[in-house]
């Protein structure tokens, strides 16, 4: 027998804002065909003023808890991985805790940027398997619509906002592929990367900075380190491409999920695409893309699922998980 953590719900937010590409045209030398072409995306999110990343983390655990069938007093820990905390302490997911009436359990933020999604599941499996927590809500919530600078086409088109939400809880399985939960996992990151895509501000600079990116280089390592990560995961969970029912990656760019699927030697039939409609919500993006694929009826009980994120640092890393 395995202790595994499975997946008991899922739930996401978006804020009401939408914007369209050709909103773009009026302040930028772009266009609508311009930014669908390069990068996939025709319309994201925008928190309203004074909506807070922590108010759309609070809002995606909810509906994951209602998936679920659980309250907030059934949750043992809550792990936000996110970029744009509200504030740089204290955490925004003992925001999310208070804000969801939770009086007991623990709560902390992960940090790696778009891979902090699958950093933050891998953190929740383990306290799980450990027996820390028997129930762990992991939150994905991101506000870099406030780490945008206005005057670069090539980034401030690229980006939402948006929540996602999972419930993992502990269960007991047989230790093969065939269980439900979280199969394996692969984390990679590499420092030396830096300059290719990060914020130039902090505590250090005294702002908040802005958020900037070598678009072709990280468009490189992307397509090269997801495959990677994904097939040293798959062999790790000992399952192959044609087991797998749902590639559901870091929604970037759809150039870099299309090159990255064609080299683990999945079809895009496969893949579950939300960037059209999010753009880039960095740490959220995957939590959001399975919570839409769960309410768009593509992800059934029992589907093998490979989860892919790259991001500043560079981080990166894959899960396998059997819905």
């Amino acid at each position: 027998m395995a202790q595994r953590a499975v997946v008991k719900g899922v739930g996401h937010y978006l804020p009401a804002r939408v914007v369209e590409n050709k909103e773009f045209e009026v302040s930028l030398d772009t266009s609508d065909d311009w930014i669908t072409s390069r990068s996939g995306i025709k319309r994201r999110h925008f928190a309203a003023e004074g909506e807070k990343t922590s108010d759309m983390a609070i809002a995606a655990a909810q509906a994951a808890l209602a998936d679920a069938g659980l309250t907030p007093e059934d949750i043992d820990a809550i792990i936000l991985a996110t970029s744009t905390a509200d504030l740089t302490f204290p955490s925004a997911a003992t925001m999310v805790q208070t804000g969801l009436g939770m009086t007991r359990g623990f709560a902390y933020d992960v940090q790696a940027v778009c891979a902090g999604f699958v950093y933050a599941l891998s953190t929740a499996n383990a306290q799980i398997i450990s027996g820390q927590a028997k129930r762990v809500l992991v939150i994905g919530a991101e506000t870099f619509s406030r780490l945008m600078d206005w005057t670069d086409r090539s980034t401030c088109v690229l980006f939402g906002d948006g929540a996602g939400a999972l419930v993992l809880e502990a269960a007991e399985g047989e230790g093969t592929s065939k269980d439900r939960g979280i199969l394996s996992m692969d984390l990679n990151s590499d420092g030396s990367y830096r300059d290719i895509l990060y914020v130039d501000g902090g505590v250090s600079t005294g702002k908040t900075g802005y958020l900037r990116m070598e678009g072709k280089e990280v468009f490189r390592h992307a397509v090269e380190k997801l495959s990677e990560t994904a097939e040293t995961a798959m062999a790790r969970a000992g399952v192959g491409a044609d087991e797998i029912d749902w590639v559901v990656p870091h929604q970037a760019n759809i150039r870099i999920i299309n090159s990255t699927a064609r080299k683990m030697g999945v079809p895009m039939t496969k893949v579950v695409t939300t960037v059209q409609d999010h753009g880039n919500t960095s740490a959220a993006s995957i939590p959001l893309a399975l919570s839409v694929a769960k309410q768009n009826g593509q992800l059934k009980e029992n589907d093998l699922i490979v989860t892919e994120a790259i991001g500043g640092g560079l981080a990166w890393g894959a899960l396998v998980i059997r819905w």
